[in-house]
Order: structure tokens, then C-alpha cells, then sequence
């Protein structure tokens, strides 16, 4: 069952705001930061750091000693056949060696002449090391590599994520913002209706001007009413949007009650949150690229795997060589003499799959670096279009602002035409709806401006370290 907690908990975050009584500003940085602290697909992102961690661990367990023992007894009709006991203790190395302890003590009547040891048990101390196939890389080796790119690329990831998330976090904030700004404005412009429509309705009844302009003064005053209405559904549907991202801790989701409102003045703080303040285009280097380096890692995994295969290709030369004592405590017993060794050789005459599996590794790694280099010009292009549009913008807001400048004086000159009684209410209106539509436009550029900010700080894949 979804449970809803009521922004009332977040008092502590939420400063007061003197411009609307009883209503609680959710600041535009306090907000990221409880989706980033709080939110599902964020605390998923930090789980990737944990599972690159488990596989390299895991991986380095290829690498941990290992004592094994074999103990193996038969007896029949009271006939002790063989009493066997072999024990070792093998320490894996790199580059395809293996020491390893070995101790050994067979007893019975029907022994293998070869199983005869002394009665005390005979020791073993010697080296077991691949000279073709598994020297310079084996499956030890590979995994562990791969491990390494995997826990590089897995932190490039989660900032990946985790910009992701707080990316749509922020769109939904500049969403709701506009639906803020929107029903305010038509809120305002349904007051002036009503006090236009109030003075008109006291003049007609005084017999100063036709009853008529009523009606019209009505329409007009209806009119604003619907879109007020229209202005709170849209906010509401963008309140509903923004609360998918608020979380409290536990898992808990935050539903915005009526009196939280956005921070208006938002334009100051968001290239100090989302971290993109100071940063000009000719300063940004693609190579250190979120989404670059998780590809690059994943090339270099590739290529060991890669090389892994061509190494498939050798022959299995396996070489062991182990010195033999019944008193191991005396390191001067350990003779050249007494030794036992052994070498196992093998080779498939046609290797038709180890070469199919380095033809398949080989393509496998060229489209991983076909698809990093057309990610890398798309980042590419993609970021200077976004500085130029931001640039583009920033001319826009200024010109958007003039403009309705402008229509404020037009419909106050107008209205003072109207109270000498050389305009009429259809001009009034006519100049009141023009500032409507110039002033949905500034509010609609301003959140295109403020969302070119977030998509600029997504294709930077900005993972802010000040929330």
C-alpha cells in the first residue's frame, strides 16, 4: 500500500516565503537533494558501486590458497586393501603459477607399488606452471582484469544514474515552476476582470454608459475565470509529477500539499546546483565524459577478453616439478634427487573454436569502439548546440521582456483612454489578452531557457557533489 507523507515533514527545509501567507517555499537545491539522498533509482545507483566491488572481490578469490585433502580407506573381510591420505596446500600466483605442499601416506595390502611411501609419510614441496597456453593470461588473470574495468566502469555508471534521475527531477520542477507561474498569472488577471467588471455593472446602473458593456465586461471576466481553472488543473497534474521524486527515508514518498510553492527566483541557483557555473564551452573536456569513460572500461574488459582467446590458440604445456623429503623439517633435505615431476602437453589439431571465439571477440570489441567513437561526436555536437542555444535564449528572455514591457503600456494608456471615455472595454480586453499571450510566452521561454540548463547538465552527465 503506497503510503503519502505530507510536506509538512520537510519545515526544517522549506523557508517561508513573505510574498504568499501560510505557504512554504521548496527550494530548487533542497529539492535535488532529497531526490538525490532519498529517491529509489538513486540509492539503485549507489548499488552498482557495491556489485563492482562483490565481483572483484570474487575475482580475487581465483587468487586465494587452498588446502585440499583427499582421504580414501577400503576394507573387506578383514582386509585392509589401502588406507590413503593425500593432503596439499597450493597457493595460486600470477602469471599461470602455482606453488604447492603437498603431504602423502598410503597404507594396505593391495597398494600400487607407485602409491609406496614411507611409514611416516613423504612431503612434497614444488611448482606447477603453464608454459604455452595460460602464462602471460588465463581465466584467473582475465577475470580479475575484467573485475577491475567492471568496478571502474560501474562508479562511471552511477554517475550516469544518478545524473539521469536528477535530470527529469529538475525538468518536473521547472515544469511545475511554469504551471506556478501560469495559474498566478491568469489568478491576477481575473482579479482585474472582476474589478472591471465590478465598476462597469455600478456605471451602467448610474446610466453613464450601456448596459450592454456589462455583458461584455462579463465575458471577459468568465473567460479569465476558465483559464484559472484550466491553470489549476495543469498545476495539480504538475504537483503530482514533481511528488514522484520526493522520497523521505524508509522508502517513504512525499506528496506536495497546496501550500508548497516553487522558488520563483530559481534563475539564480541553477547553474550553482546542477554544477554547471563556470564552465564555458572551450573548458570542457570530452574525454572525461561519464558516459565515455563506462565505454572505454568496457573496451578494455573486451580487449582482455580478447586476448584471452588469441592465447587459446598455444598449445597446453604444463610443467611440474616437486621436491621430495620424509623430514621436511631439515630444509637440506629437499634434494635435487628425490623429486617427482611431470609435463602434459596438448593441442587440438585444427583449433576451429578457438579461433571462431577470437574472431567473435574481435568483433565484439571493434563495435564497442564503433560505439564509443559515435557517442563521443554525438556528446560532441550535442554540448555545442546547447551552449549556442543557451547563448540564443539568454537574447530571447531580454526581448521576451521588452515585449511585455511594452503591452503594460499599452493597456494602461488604454484604460486611461477608458476613464476619459475615449476607449472602449473591446480595446481594453483586446490589449489585455496581447499582454496574456506576451507574458505566457516570457514564462514559456524562460522554462525553455531553464530546461536547455538541464539538458546541457545531462549531457555533461554532472554528478553535483553539494547535495
Amino acid at each position: 500500500m503506497r503510503i503519502y507523507m505530507t510536506c509538512i515533514l520537510l519545515l526544517a527545509s522549506f523557508s517561508l516565503t513573505g510574498q504568499v501567507q501560510d505557504s512554504l517555499v521548496l527550494r530548487f537545491n533542497e529539492y535535488l537533494g532529497y531526490v538525490k539522498r532519498y529517491h529509489p533509482i538513486a540509492k539503485q545507483a549507489e548499488l552498482a558501486l557495491g556489485i563492482g566491488q562483490a565481483n572483484l572481490m570474487k575475482a580475487r578469490g581465483g587468487f586465494d590458497p587452498k588446502i585440499e585433502v583427499d582421504y580414501d580407506r577400503k576394507e573387506f573381510k578383514g582386509s585392509e586393501y589401502y588406507d590413503r591420505l593425500n593432503a596439499a596446500f597450493k597457493i595460486p600466483t600470477w602469471y599461470g603459477i602455482e606453488l604447492k605442499g603437498n603431504f602423502e601416506q598410503n597404507d594396505g595390502e593391495f597398494l600400487n607399488p607407485a602409491e609406496t611411501v614411507p611409514a611416516d609419510g613423504l612431503y612434497s614441496a614444488g611448482i606447477s606452471m603453464s608454459l604455452g597456453q595460460g602464462l602471460w593470461i588465463n581465466d584467473r588473470m582475465a577475470i580479475l582484469k575484467q573485475a577491475k574495468y567492471f568496478k571502474e566502469q560501474s562508479e562511471a555508471d552511477r554517475d550516469l544514474l544518478v545524473n539521469q534521475i536528477l535530470y527529469h527531477a529538475a525538468r518536473a520542477y521547472f515544469d511545475w515552476l511554469r504551471a506556478f507561474k501560469e495559474a498566478n498569472l491568469f489568478q491576477n488577471f481575473l482579479n482585474n476582470a472582476e474589478i472591471r467588471f465590478e465598476g462597469i455593472k455600478s456605471k451602467a446602473a448610474s446610466g453613464d454608459i450601456a448596459a450592454i458593456d456589462t455583458v461584455e465586461a462579463k465575458i471577459a471576466f468568465q473567460n479569465r475565470a476558465l483559464s484559472v481553472e484550466q491553470a489549476k488543473v495543469r498545476l495539480m497534474k504538475r504537483s503530482l509529477g514533481l511528488s514522484n521524486f520526493l522520497w523521505m527515508n524508509e522508502n517513504i514518498p512525499v506528496e506536495l500539499q497546496p501550500n508548497v510553492i516553487p522558488d520563483v527566483d530559481v534563475g539564480v541557483e541553477i547553474d550553482t546546483t546542477l554544477e554547471i557555473f563556470g564552465k564555458p564551452l572551450d573548458s570542457f573536456s570530452i574525454e572525461n565524459h561519464p558516459k565515455l569513460k563506462s565505454l572505454g572500461y568496457k573496451i578494455e574488459g573486451l580487449r582482455v577478453e580478447k586476448n584471452l582467446k588469441a592465447n587459446k590458440l598455444l598449445p597446453k604445456i604444463d610443467l611440474e616439478y616437486n621436491f621430495l623429503t620424509e623430514t621436511p623439517e631439515f630444509i637440506n633435505s629437499f634434494e635435487t634427487r628425490d623429486y617427482k615431476g611431470g609435463l602434459t602437453f596438448q593441442f587440438p589439431l585444427f583449433l576451429r573454436k578457438e579461433r571462431g571465439d577470437l574472431k567473435l571477440a574481435k568483433f565484439k570489441l571493434n563495435d564497442a569502439q564503433f560505439d564509443r567513437d559515435n557517442t563521443e561526436i554525438a556528446l560532441k555536437n550535442k554540448i555545442i548546440a546547447l551552449y549556442r542555444e543557451l547563448d540564443s535564449f539568454e537574447t530571447q528572455n531580454v526581448l521576451i521582456d521588452d515585449i511585455v514591457l511594452n503591452y503594460n503600456l499599452l493597456l494602461s494608456a488604454e484604460e486611461r483612454k477608458f476613464s476619459f471615455g475615449e476607449s472602449s472595454l473591446f480595446l481594453i480586453n483586446s490589449r489585455e489578452s496581447k499582454l496574456i499571450d506576451a507574458e505566457l510566452k516570457q514564462i514559456e521561454v524562460l522554462n525553455k531557457f531553464y530546461t536547455a540548463k538541464a539538458k546541457l547538465f545531462n549531457s555533461l552527465a554532472v554528478n553535483p557533489q553539494n547535495l
